[in-house]
Order: structure tokens, then sequence, then C-alpha cells
């Protein structure tokens, strides 16, 4: 079901698009993980480095959303709390953002709101349904959509295309089919290779890939792709609780949801009624209210 993008369709889809690399410290940090005993000492040694990270990691293991029963002072015990890969998932995303900002695009102000927004409720979502990565979840909420402001400084009209798309979403047309037809590319794919690039674990680089095809992955009730299944869940119920139809899409209605939103609670076992209340305290943790 999910399908492997071959080097051809890869090249084709980056045409004119440049990736970031990544930034050293994150170079360091995944050499070191990938030790046969990482050292813990080192790892918060290195996040240390670079002080808009360490605050920023301190910040987010403190927020609300991240429901720690006690305050954490220091990156090594943030480090020893959480474990090294679940810390370098966290740093790997937030760092994306220092990467793709551009002061010259306004548009990406919004983005990056919306974008720590699915985040945080991510984070949330994963905790409160016993999805144990939550380190992943949240991963994949700040970098699902990271190749809008790739699209963007390629393509200067595209959010006028990405607003089109929303509107056209339906059972039928999917947010990227609208893309692929004006573009010949799109976010979706332009993400998924970024995602790699960055070393992101791979199945959420295949979340990020797949995140416009819910509706035919839900639509498969077999078992498989459950991985997959869960990130995707728990994405789908964030962005719509976040309103990205609404500040990406410039849509009073959200179509995408409308399509794939029951089959989506139905498989995480949901009501509508169990959702709402859960909507309704991560609206109360401070999404859109920066917060965190």
């Amino acid at each position: 079901m999910v399908q492997e993008l071959t080097a051809e369709q890869i090249r084709q889809a980056l045409q004119g698009i440049s990736v970031p690399p990544q930034p050293q410290i994150m170079v360091d940090l995944q050499m070191e993980q990938v030790m046969p005993n990482p050292d813990l000492k080192n790892i918060a040694r290195l996040i240390s480095q670079d002080p808009g990270l360490s605050g920023a990691l301190l910040k987010l293991v403190n927020s609300p959303f991240f429901g720690l029963a006690n305050r954490i002072t220091s990156i090594q015990r943030a480090v020893n709390l959480l474990g090294s890969r679940s810390v370098i998932n966290l740093i790997n995303a937030q760092s994306i953002k220092g990467e793709m900002s551009d002061d010259t695009i306004v548009t990406l102000n919004r983005f990056w709101d919306t974008a720590q927004d699915v985040a945080m409720s991510c984070l949330s979502l994963a905790k409160r349904i016993g999805y144990e990565s939550v380190d992943e979840a949240y991963a994949l909420g700040l970098f699902h959509n990271c190749g809008i402001p790739l699209m963007l400084k390629r393509f200067p009209h595209y959010m006028a295309v990405l607003e089109e798309a929303y509107a056209a979403a339906s059972d039928e047309r999917r947010v990227v089919d609208t893309e692929n037809r004006v573009l010949n590319t799109n976010h979706a794919v332009v993400g998924y290779y970024t995602a790699r690039s960055w070393r992101l674990p791979e199945h959420v680089c295949e979340a990020i890939a797949n995140h416009h095809n819910a509706l035919s992955i839900f639509g498969d009730e077999s078992a498989r792709d459950t991985q997959l299944k869960n990130l995707l869940a728990i994405l789908k119920m964030a962005e719509h609780i976040c309103g990205s139809h609404r500040i990406l899409g410039n849509q009073p209605e959200d179509h995408e949801w409308n399509s794939i939103g029951a089959l989506v609670l139905d498989y995480v076992g949901l009501t509508d009624y169990d959702f709402e209340n859960l909507k309704s305290s991560i609206l109360e943790l401070g999404v859109g209210q920066g917060s965190y």
C-alpha cells in the first residue's frame, strides 16, 4: 500500500527545489546515537552547546502538553529521563524551523505557527491514546508539511495552489492531486525526501509521504501498516483540531476531515463525543495561543 518512490520520481519532484542540509549538531548527535553504547553525557553536552535548541527542548518537555509531574531544568536530566532516541527526534524536529525560516516570506509565519500547534497536539494526542513514541508523533507534527516552505520558494504562487487544493478536496480528489496537476509535484513528496535526508525514522517519513492519502490507507481494514495508521490517525486529528484547513487552505470547511474523520475515529476507538471532549481539552492547553 505504501509506494516507494523511485530515484527518478524523486529527481523529477525536486526539480528546482533546494532541500536544506541538516545542521552540524544533528549530524553529530545522530553519529553518537548509532554507536553501540551511546554516551548520554556526550549527547547532553552537544545539545547544551546550542542555546537555542537546548532552551526550546526544555520549554517543550516542561509544557503542559508533555504532562511531566516534575519540572526539568537541565539537558542532562531531559536526556536521562526521555532517552537519547526521543531527545534526538525532538531536537531534529525543532531544528527544521531554523533551517527553513525566511523573513522575506511573510506567509511562512502562519505556516510555522500552525506547524507548532499541530506538533503539540500530536504530542498530547499520542499520550492520551497510548501511543508510546510521543517524540515521533511530535516530529511528524512539525515535519509533515516541511515541503510547503520549499514549494513556496520554488513557486511564488504556491499558496494559491494550496488553497485551491484544500477547496477541491473530496472523496475523489486528494489535496496533493491538485498540486500534481498544476505543479507536477507536491509538498508531501518534497517533505518525504527532506525527512529522509534528515534521517527521521522511516515510518515517520512514510507518514509524511502519505499524509494526504489517509482515505485509501484507513479504507484498508487489514492489519497492514499499523504503525503508519497510528501516526496518521494522530496527525489527522491534530490537523483538524488546529484548523489547518483554515490557516493553510483558507477554507471554512475541513473537506478532508469530512471524508476521513469517521474512519480515523473508528480506527482509534473514539466516538464523536469522545473526540469533541479531547479536542476541547487540547484547545484549553493553549493551542494557537503561543503558550508553550
